[in-house]
């Protein structure tokens, strides 16, 4: 062990400056062991480092390479496994925990030993040492190896001092100087005494002759002494007579002190005053004007709001610290306070007065306005009031009470006047609707027609914009283009005595009209009293009132605008956007409720009217939501468009039941329901309505629905029909669908188009195939028979040899169908087509031409069976398909070019 510590120390310690003090040979626990050395090191360079480093044997070699080094201080804990018995195992815990074993229990507790008397000599770090014998912790420690290395070592290297290079030197020089120091020690060393004692002789006698100067120099300190105490007195007595002078100086000094700070106090004296008087002192012309202006004309309004200003301007001047506490500041600002509420008193009187007189003038105007549709213009009233508009926010910032009293009256002498102008323009547009004059409402000589319209008009008054009575369906509104249609249609008719005559597309257009103007007029009264409301009471729509930007989604608590005070202050609980609709609302609360007993009377009148009512409100709507998403109008016009879209729902979910409803007749033929003709004259009125319109889509949600109704209905009355079979009414309805969604080309019913067509041509040749049946009964049982013989194997040309077929069993059958026969049995069946389809549709040609073809297909059929069957017999129909053509162009039939034509169109 010594020999692989000295090469340990020689390799590789001593080329890093270190010292190797103890080493102890392990291997890792519990793995395959591979022997390596921990050596604990110190530096021979201070500050002194200790390090536990870890040394295994190059794999290429026999020299040892430094593999791992920790320090000292990093070392928490040290656990020898068990402090009585002997265990060669033991942990090192740094940054984790090394498990070790050593090759010997000696080894392991020397070199545990040496760690702790390096960590008491280097580092006093608190290291836990665990199941470790008290015998290897005492700092004095049994002579042995360990001893020298670690203990005699260290002592050894702090007691020797290495000699410099003047030291060295020294020595040389005496040595040189006696040349037999080395030879006789103790002759160089008596030497060295001698010149000792001279060397002490001398230092006495320089002392001894040092003493007189000394007396000499403590001579000279006395006298020195005694010219600084003449001095000192000297610089009393000049102190004593310069005290006089220091004092009266001091008070000169003080003097001057009071007189810069009684010139100073003027200064800012004159400077308060002067602010005091700048900024609160009212002029006379001011004061004049506030208690006596004329708050009539333009110029006294101007000077009326000058004062104000000015008044403000004093009452919010910063007063300076202390200013409050003087009384004349107190007695002006009481003389503030009463001037501005005096004017503010007599402004709100004058501004109650305005109101009022303007509320009588502009009601002496509506009788202008009442035969005609339109509503008195209000900009005169608003410009006369804009005036006024600086004393309202003047008014708004210091007295908002008083701002809040005529902010209320405003909207009750404006609610009444806009109520009475807004009923009287409804009622004159209801009139215009329903045909009757201003005079029938004042006398009861009413034809029963105009009468009964009235009644229905008046009631709706009371019904807060619902109707009482059902709202009219579509067969009680549509305008049949035949005289059927309208006969069945005329049952249905339940408003008074009107008749179906009197609901044309003239009536429709008007009523368009005089809902587009009714819109048209309301628009922008609202929006030019908004206008007037946010600049006369100084509302801005995204400002608050005290300059905070508040939440507009918040709602207004009460019915008023509504203020809670802190020390005569307001503070705002709500946003002035708020404020306008809250305005708004209360002045013209009633034009909702007009407009949906508007509403109401025009579906009653027409449930059509509800397309030209959706377009028109969505359209208005729209553009109100473009000007400000959250205005009274915008709101308003909102709502009502609920209440039209519900009509307009209505109006379709009233079409789909009447179609659930409808009745045929069991004694006459079917032809176009009315519901299918109802639903073309619907689609052509919606698509020229509703052409480049916002609410587009929900026509075509009303769309699907109708169209799938209609589908539904029509095969529910072809399965009820007893007189019409039912391909026939099948086929002329969807026939009729189809022809109408091809000409009005509706891109949302594209998949419905081709459904139509398609049912069309499936019931066209079930109607055809069935009609037809087998006109040539018992030749096509014939062939049959002979079809059967081929199926089970008998050869085509060898079915003449079966007697039951052979050919003068064909000749006895073809000739019980001679052509007369033939043309007979077509032409009554060309009757029984005729009778069984309707005019209006016009498809007895192309019917007809199918059963042509089917007849010409089933006898090309027996032909070909003769040919193959029959080969070189001679054997033919008494007719051919040329007979075939001619029996077919009956004189019932259409041209033709008629029949090309249809035909034509229909593909």
């Amino acid at each position: 062990m010594t020999a692989i510590k000295h090469a340990l120390q020689r390799d590789i310690f001593t080329p890093n400056d270190e010292r190797l003090l103890s080493i102890v040979n392990v291997c890792k626990a519990g793995k395959k062991k591979r022997n390596c050395f921990l050596c604990a090191t110190v530096t021979t360079e201070r500050p002194v480092q200790v390090n536990v480093v870890k040394v295994k044997k190059s794999d290429k070699g026999d020299f040892y390479k430094r593999q791992t080094a920790w320090g000292l201080r990093d070392l928490a804990v040290v656990d020898a496994k068990d402090a009585v018995k002997e265990n060669p195992e033991f942990d090192l815990h740094f940054d984790k925990v090394y498990k070790w074993v050593a090759s010997s229990t000696v080894e392991k507790n020397t070199f545990i030993s040496c760690i702790w008397k390096l960590n008491q000599r280097y580092l006093r770090k608190k290291i836990d040492f665990i199941n470790v014998s008290s015998q290897l912790l005492e700092e004095s420690v049994p002579s042995g190896e360990n001893q020298s290395v670690t203990g005699g070592d260290e002592e050894s290297v702090d007691e020797y001092q290495e000699l410099n290079a003047r030291e060295e030197q020294d020595i040389e020089i005496m040595m040189e100087g006696c040349e037999y120091a080395i030879s006789n020690a103790e002759a160089f060393a008596e030497k060295l005494s001698r010149e000792l004692q001279v060397l002490d002789g001398a230092n006495i006698q320089s002392i001894m002759a040092s003493e007189k100067q000394v007396n000499i120099l403590m001579k000279l300190l006395d006298e020195a002494l005694k010219e600084v105490d003449q001095i000192e007195l000297k610089l009393s007595s000049y102190e004593e007579m310069l005290q006089s002078v220091k004092e009266q100086m001091d008070q000169i000094s003080e003097s001057n002190h009071l007189i810069h700070l009684s010139n100073t106090n003027n200064v800012k004296l004159l400077s308060e005053i002067e602010f005091l008087v700048n900024h609160m002192d009212l002029a006379k012309g001011h004061i004049k004007a506030l208690q006596e202006g004329d708050l009539t004309s333009s110029r006294g309004i101007e000077a009326c709001t000058n004062a104000a200003d000015a008044l403000l301007q004093c009452m919010n001047v910063a007063l300076r610290p202390g200013h409050d506490m003087l009384q004349a500041v107190k007695q002006q600002q009481q003389r503030f306070s009463d001037l501005r509420e005096q004017f503010a008193r007599r402004l709100a009187s004058h501004l109650n007065s305005v109101f009022v007189h303007q509320g009588h003038d502009q009601s002496s105007t509506l009788a202008q306005h009442s035969a005609e549709l339109t509503l008195p213009n209000h900009h005169p009233f608003h410009r006369d009031l804009l005036r006024y508009a600086k004393l309202m926010e003047w008014l708004k910032n210091t007295d908002y009470g008083k701002y809040e009293g005529l902010t209320k009256n405003y909207m009750d002498y404006l609610s009444r006047l806009y109520e009475r102008e807004i009923k009287d323009f409804f009622e004159v547009a209801k009139i215009k609707m329903t045909g009757t004059t201003r005079e029938g409402k004042k006398f009861a000589t009413l034809p029963r027609k105009e009468s009964a319209v009235k009644q229905e008009t008046e009631s709706l008054h009371g019904s807060s914009g619902k109707l009482t009575g059902s709202t009219s369906s579509l067969n009680k509104l549509s305008v049949q283009s035949s005289g059927s249609r309208r006969s069945q249609s005329s049952s249905l008719l339940d408003m008074g005595n009107m008749s179906a005559s009197d609901l044309d597309v003239a009536d429709r257009t008007k009523f368009d009209k005089i809902f587009e103007q009714v819109l048209s007029e309301l628009e922008p009264l609202c929006l030019a009293e908004q206008d007037f409301i946010s600049k006369f009471f100084k509302l801005q729509q995204h400002q608050s009132i005290s300059g905070t930007t508040t939440n507009e989604a918040e709602e207004m608590d009460g019915g008023t605008l509504s203020r809670s005070y802190t020390s005569g202050v307001p503070q705002t609980i709500s946003s002035e956007k708020d404020m306008i609709r809250q305005m708004m609302t209360k002045i013209f609360r009633c034009i909702e409720p007009e407009l949906n007993n508007l509403i109401a009377l025009g579906d009653k009148i027409d449930s059509f009217n509800s397309l030209y009512m959706l377009v028109k409100m969505s359209h208005h709507v729209w553009t109100a939501q473009n000007v400000d998403p959250a205005s009274f109008l915008s709101t308003t016009l909102g709502n009502v468009l609920v209440t039209v879209k519900r009509n307009f729902d209505k109006c379709i979910s009233n079409q789909m039941k009447q179609m659930d409803e409808v009745k045929i007749s069991k004694k006459s033929k079917v032809g176009i329901l009315p519901f299918v003709a109802e639903f073309e004259e619907f689609a052509a009125l919606a698509e020229s309505i509703f052409k480049n319109a916002e609410r587009r889509g929900d026509l075509d949600k009303a769309y699907t629905k109708l169209i799938r109704a209609v589908f539904v209905s029509v095969e529910k009355v072809a399965n009820e029909s007893q007189k019409t079979p039912r391909d026939v009414v099948m086929m002329e309805n969807f026939h009729h669908i189809f022809a109408t969604l091809s000409r009005l080309k509706i891109s949302c019913l594209e998949a419905e188009k081709k459904e139509a067509k398609q049912k069309y041509t499936d019931h066209l040749q079930s109607y055809v195939i069935y009609s037809l049946g087998q006109p040539l009964e018992k030749l096509n049982h014939f062939f049959e028979g002979v079809e059967a013989r081929v199926a089970q194997g008998i050869r085509e040309e060898e079915v003449s040899y079966q007697l039951a077929f052979n050919k003068q069993e064909l000749r006895k059958v073809i000739k019980e169908y001679p052509g007369k026969e033939v043309k007979k049995g077509l032409d009554n069946l060309y009757k029984k087509v005729d009778k069984h389809l309707c005019e209006e549709e016009n498809l007895l040609q192309v019917v007809w031409h199918s059963m042509q073809d089917e007849f010409i297909r089933q006898y090309k059929h027996f032909e070909g069976l003769i040919a193959r069957c029959y080969p070189g017999s001679g054997i033919t129909m008494e007719f051919t398909i040329q007979d075939i053509l001619d029996y077919c162009s009956t004189p019932e039939g259409c041209a033709l070019q008629e029949l090309l034509l249809t035909v034509s169109y229909f593909s």
